[in-house]
Formats: structure tokens, C-alpha cells, sequence
């Protein structure tokens, strides 16, 4: 633990403006009140709740920022927006970022909206957010803000990160010097939960060691998973899922009971190593059941749907727009660009499928759709409409250019 003294708070110090700053009730952002405080601000506080607390967190949140003195507070429901924003078509695109990672951070944007939303409310151009100057997530939260229009951007972890190494330390110290406490496990992990799921770092993580029993969210162990296997039907109109099991509901409820019945079988969980934006190697334990079997199911229909030439294509399409996403540009040109085509490559993704699994993994096993490309005539392996001249002469012609090049060079 860091053994830097933390200075007494300057005084008397006059506000002069009012701040809004997304909150989420965690070490950094909890740390941001009393800071932003003691530097003249008048805090106002906003959670968006994209899903990923149940009614005792959030009242925890609430009655977090009261605590610390925040000037008002508002909650803000974020789970339509979520879905429609991101969740819709991220399943269209239907890759991860560097083939692992679900992009579970993408709430980041939605919550900026929320706070702006706040600030017009509030009739200030100042935000503040909890975002280290290490992470990804500032990009995010920066160019969110600087896209949408002309705000103050203050970082209160990046700036005492000038002179503090061991900034959690810091945080911790300085919340309980002013009598704050500070949650056991956020002492030991930095932990996000959304409707798309669970991330956490930190701790043995950070230090390339096996996680700890302590960084685990949603889903269970093995030792506790169900006996019986899990079944569930999603239907699909245009690639989006409009129903579980023959009930129709709106999206973001969709896929917190996707989370709850997976998360049951230890579905989407995994320990990933990227690159980060800023070029650092990030370590992550994520938890993403719903959004697991969502891809899974969408991925089985389209396969079934599209074209031979769209299938190959698309995935470059895809993998474009998770970057952008990814790196902080949800808001560039591209992206709208990008969208335009997944959705045009939607319009008969339509369809059932059944998903099954016995924990750990899940599996596409039943698709059912009117637009399945079968030929009348002809199944894989076993039956064919066509003769043996027909395709002794296609293979003559569509492998001609590799048969000359082995004849001209054969010694």
C-alpha cells in the first residue's frame, strides 16, 4: 500500500459549477464525489442501470451517493437502449473482438447518453466519469462525449494517477480517512456488471495467476450445475430475437432471462487476454451467458439462410464494426455505414432455434426457418440431381488454372 500522505482538503473553496458524473457505487466512481467536492463542484450523480444489478444493488447505489454527499441523484432504466443500441447489432455482426471477447463494455456509450440527458437537465456542460488513464474505457467515454458536443471532460482518476502508483490504495485510504467505507471485494477486484454480462480484473488476474474463487459472477461452477440438460427456442425476425420459448418479449428482458437460465450451466464464461486501445495487455475474467447463446442461435440461422458469398463476406464487415465499437468510435460515420449492410443482410434471417446444453458450452441443435437454402434435389453427401459428366466437367473447369500451373511446372 502506497504510504503517500493525502493532503487536507483545501478551504474555505466556493463551488462554482454543477457536475454530472456517471456513477455506478464502486471504489472509482465513489471516490469521485468527495474529490470533485473538494475542488468546487456541486455533484450531481447518475446510474444508468443497463441491466446488470437486481433491486438490492440498486437501492445500494442510491444510498451510496447519498452517503457521499452527492447533490441529487437519478437512476436511469438503460435497458431498451442497450438492446437497440448495441445488443441488436452486435448479434447481426455476430464476432468478437479478437475472436474472444463479447464486448461486454458497451454500455459505456449508453451511459454517457444518460449523463448528457443530465446535464441538459441540469443546464451545465460538465461530466465527469471514473475511468483510469491505463483502460480503454476513457477512449470510450471521451469520444462519446466530444462526438455528441462541447463539454468539460474532468477524470479525477487519471489526474491523481500524476502522482500516485498505487492508485486503488489511494482510493481506499482516502474514502476511509473521511469515513466512507469501501466493499471487501472491491478492494480486491475491479468488477462491471450490465445486462451484457460480467467482467472483473485485478488482483491475481492482473498478475497472470489462475482467478480466484473471489472472481466469480453469475455463473456457476461445475460442481453445481444442473443434472438435466437446459433446452430453449429462440425465434428470429430479420436477426433479431423477438421470443424465448414461443413468448414474445421486448429485447433487454430476452436476454436477462437468457442470463438466468445459463448462467444456471456455467454458459460464457472465460479468461481473456487482449490488446487494449491504448496498446496494453489487458486480463480479464467475463461472464456472458445470454449473449453466448443469442450468437449461437443467430450464427446456426444464418448459416442456414445466407448465401455462400455472404456467409465468407460478412465476418469482415463484422470484425470492422467491433473495433470501432471497441476502440471508442461508436459514434463515427462508419459505424452507421457498417450497420447498413448487417441490417440489409438480416432481412431473412427469420426463424427458429433450438439450443442445447449440459453446461460449459451450448450448442445449436434444431433450425428451423423458411428460408433454409436447400436444393430439391440434392442433399451433402448422399444425394445429387446432377450426373457424374456434370461434375467431372465442373471440376475440370473450377480447378483449370491449378491443374495448368502443375502441368506447365512438372518435372
Amino acid at each position: 500500500m502506497s504510504s503517500t500522505p493525502i493532503p487536507d482538503s483545501p478551504s474555505p473553496i466556493p463551488v462554482h459549477n454543477d457536475i454530472v458524473l456517471a456513477f455506478s457505487g464502486g471504489l472509482d466512481t465513489s471516490f469521485c464525489i468527495p474529490y470533485l467536492q473538494e475542488r468546487g463542484w456541486r455533484v450531481h450523480t447518475v446510474f444508468a442501470d443497463t441491466g446488470g444489478v437486481d433491486a438490492d444493488e440498486r437501492a445500494y447505489i442510491e444510498a451510496r451517493a447519498q452517503e457521499l454527499g452527492a447533490a441529487s441523484h437519478v437512476t436511469v432504466d438503460g435497458g431498451p437502449s442497450i438492446w437497440n443500441g448495441f445488443v441488436k447489432p452486435f448479434v447481426w455482426a455476430g464476432e468478437s473482438y479478437q475472436g474472444q471477447y463479447p464486448l461486454l463494455v458497451s454500455d459505456r456509450y449508453l451511459i454517457v447518453e444518460a449523463a448528457l440527458a443530465r446535464c441538459a437537465e441540469l443546464g451545465t456542460r460538465a461530466i465527469a466519469h471514473g475511468c483510469t488513464g491505463m483502460g480503454n474505457d476513457q477512449v470510450r467515454f471521451d469520444l462519446a462525449v466530444k462526438a455528441l458536443g462541447d463539454y468539460e471532460i474532468v477524470a479525477p482518476i487519471r489526474e491523481i494517477q500524476k502522482e500516485h502508483t498505487e492508485v486503488r490504495a489511494y482510493e481506499q485510504r482516502y474514502l476511509e480517512e473521511r469515513g466512507f467505507g469501501v466493499r471487501a471485494k472491491q478492494k480486491a477486484y475491479t468488477i462491471n456488471e450490465n445486462l451484457l454480462g460480467v467482467t472483473m480484473s485485478g488482483g491475481e488476474i492482473d498478475r497472470w495467476e489462475a482467478p480466484g474463487e473471489g472472481a466469480r459472477g453469475w455463473c456457476k461452477p461445475r460442481a453445481e450445475w444442473p443434472m438435466q440438460p437446459l433446452r430453449a427456442v429462440l425465434t428470429f425476425e430479420r436477426g433479431e430475437a423477438v421470443a424465448l420459448d414461443g413468448l414474445r418479449m421486448p429485447g433487454h428482458e430476452l436476454l436477462a432471462k437468457l442470463n438466468a437460465m445459463f448462467a444456471q450451466y456455467g454458459v460464457g464464461r472465460g479468461l481473456y487476454t487482449g490488446d487494449t486501445t491504448i496498446g496494453l495487455k489487458g486480463r480479464i475474467v467475463f461472464e456472458a451467458p445470454g449473449l453466448t447463446a443469442l450468437l449461437v442461435a443467430h450464427r446456426a440461422l444464418e448459416e442456414a439462410v445466407l448465401t455462400k458469398q455472404q456467409n465468407r463476406f460478412k465476418p469482415e464487415v463484422a470484425r470492422k464494426w467491433v473495433e470501432l465499437v471497441y476502440e471508442g468510435f461508436f459514434h463515427d460515420p462508419l459505424k452507421a455505414d457498417l450497420e447498413a449492410f448487417l441490417a440489409s443482410s438480416q432481412r431473412c434471417v427469420n426463424g427458429e432455434v433450438v439450443l442445447e446444453t449440459h453446461g460449459g458450452s451450448v450448442q445449436a441443435v434444431e433450425v428451423r426457418s423458411p428460408h433454409i437454402l436447400n436444393a430439391r434435389g440434392a442433399t451433402y453427401a448422399q444425394a445429387a440431381d446432377w450426373g457424374v459428366a456434370e461434375a467431372e466437367g465442373f471440376i475440370r473447369l473450377y480447378g483449370m488454372s491449378s491443374t495448368l500451373w502443375a502441368e506447365v511446372n512438372r518435372k
